[in-house]
């Protein structure tokens, strides 16, 4: 059987990576270059397919 972290390592991940995902969308995202959109649009598909990983690597039933 596979190890997976708990729900709690999941939390911190998934905050850690909406403070990332804040911070790029500051610095690169909607606006500021890349054709105005195209950085945006491309951060955004990316936190999607991490944070969908976050959840599919998760035991969300478990603590630690």
């Amino acid at each position: 059987m596979k190890d997976r972290q708990g729900c709690l390592a999941g939390l911190l991940q998934l905050f850690l990576l909406d403070k990332l995902f804040d911070w790029l969308q500051k610095r690169f995202g909607f606006g500021k270059g890349c054709s105005g959109f195209g950085c945006g649009f491309i951060l955004l598909i990316i936190f999607i397919l991490i944070a969908c990983g976050i959840f599919g690597n998760t035991d969300w039933l478990s603590f630690f």
